[in-house]
């Protein structure tokens, strides 16, 4: 933007008694704030450069059965931080057997396989909060 589309801007203010002007030209951004006293105070911002998308990760496909939160509360491995973990990626698990504890509202919960197999994945960090319906493990 130029500096006479500036003082055009500011007079157009003037004019029609504006508090707040905000125009936008391509990159470009200008922002106009009259200040209790009556002076107008320029606040040039410039958008930032469009970001390309990150190529997506090489993550492996989990192919496995999903075992998903029955609750939202806070996802824990283990009964405590001292103990083992309930299972871990290749271990064996039986339908019914304890996988992981979900708080919520300071009650600890047991989640349990709902199928046999192996684990495939563990796909939430200890401690991590997680909604309903979220994808906890893979079982193959």
């Amino acid at each position: 933007m130029d500096i006479q589309r500036i003082k055009d801007m500011i007079a157009l203010m003037d004019e029609a008694s504006l508090t707040e002007l905000d125009v936008s030209e391509g990159d470009a951004r200008i922002c106009l704030k009259r200040q209790p006293s009556g002076q107008v105070v320029a606040q040039p911002t410039i958008a930032p450069a469009p970001v390309a998308e990150p190529a997506e990760e090489s993550k492996p496909i989990n192919k496995g059965h999903v075992v998903k939160s029955p609750m939202v509360g806070t996802f824990y491995t283990s009964p405590s931080p001292s103990s083992p973990a309930f299972v871990e990626v290749g271990k064996s698990v039986k339908k019914g057997d304890v996988i992981c504890i979900i708080e919520a509202m300071k009650m600890m919960n047991q989640i349990e396989a709902d199928k046999a197999g192996v684990i495939e994945a563990i796909l939430i960090d200890d401690g991590t909060p997680v909604e309903f319906d979220q994808a906890l493990f893979t079982i193959v």
